[in-house]
């Protein structure tokens, strides 16, 4: 395995069970057999820190192209269990059955935290009557058999208008680890919200209506912080125990419950290929300094070689 990062970072993760599968087919879009290709596919919040990580591994690597798929944790997780792909985006753990699958189709993980999401609950900048919602206010909005559909019935204060949500679909890891976080039950939730696995799609329809909310990554929140604003959440029952999302309390696990590692899940016997264990490394050394290009919270030094660790576990293995 090529050290050329060594020093710049060392990072972490936890190897998952499974085994081998047969090699993706390597093609290229140019033409060029020269041209090897690293198939990514999953989680949209981790998109935007992979999609630029790959963009300068490539220009340090011009023979190889990392095209990236962003069809959710869930999807991405199928296209990793059927061999489809090398590398899975996640913005949530492995669940056991999806693990289960990927063993009975010989196919073996190793997972690598690569960062740290706020969770963002957001509204219509116009919004001038709530700052802050408690834990609590949000179950009552989301859990399923809602019957709230007007700001004024969760606070008497608030207009007596129709609140329009919008969130992400059951594919997402967002969606996963809301519903179980708020509602206390994956998969959990309300029929009444326009879903999409595309955030930027969430986020044209709240900052399009005044009584509008609804949630998504913080680094879809802080690219569109001119049109959206985040509020600040309390995991009690009072609104003055609310706490912003913002780096330093997301980073210190303040920003609770709403605060979430993000992953990269590696196929363990791509790592049989040199380019695959160039860019894992890369994504964990050079390329960490994309994390907060993209928005979110970078690993702490423990963290960090921690996943370092597993995955040079992972590629001694695959030796």
């Amino acid at each position: 395995m090529k050290s050329l990062w060594m020093g710049v970072g060392i990072l972490a993760c936890v190897a998952m069970a499974g085994c081998s599968v047969e090699e993706v087919e390597q093609g290229t879009s140019t033409g060029d057999s020269s041209i090897k290709q690293i198939l990514i596919d999953g989680s949209s919040t981790v998109e935007p820190i992979t999609s630029r990580i790959a963009e300068s591994f490539e220009e340090s690597f011009s023979d190889v192209r990392v095209p990236i798929k962003v069809t959710g944790t869930g999807t991405g997780m199928k296209e990793m269990i059927a061999g489809r792909i090398d590398i899975a985006n996640a913005s949530r753990p492995i669940k056991d059955s999806e693990l289960e699958a990927c063993a009975e189709n010989d196919i073996s993980v190793v997972e690598l935290k690569v960062a740290i999401d706020g969770l963002s609950v957001v509204v219509h900048p116009d919004n001038d009557w709530v700052d802050a919602m408690t834990v609590g206010q949000l179950k009552q909005l989301w859990e399923p058999g809602s019957t709230i559909t007007k700001w004024s019935e969760l606070n008497p204060e608030w207009p007596d208008e129709t609140i329009s949500l919008f969130g992400p679909g059951e594919e997402s890891g967002t969606f996963d680890y809301f519903t179980e976080t708020i509602n206390g039950e994956e998969d959990a939730i309300t029929e009444n919200y326009s879903p999409s696995a595309d955030d930027n799609v969430l986020v044209t329809g709240v900052s399009g209506n005044k009584y509008a909310l609804g949630y998504f990554g913080y680094a879809y929140y802080l690219k569109n912080k001119d049109k959206l604003k985040a509020l600040a959440i309390s995991n009690t029952d009072s609104v003055d125990d609310a706490v912003a999302p913002t780096p330093e309390n997301i980073e210190s696990g303040k920003y609770a419950p709403l605060s979430r590692p993000l992953f990269i899940y590696v196929r363990k016997s791509s790592l049989q290929r040199t380019e695959v264990q160039d860019f894992v490394e890369y994504y964990l050394s050079e390329g960490q300094a994309s994390v907060a290009d993209a928005g979110y919270v970078g690993l702490s030094e423990m963290q960090l070689k921690e996943s370092m660790a597993a995955f040079e576990e992972a590629c001694e293995a695959a030796e």
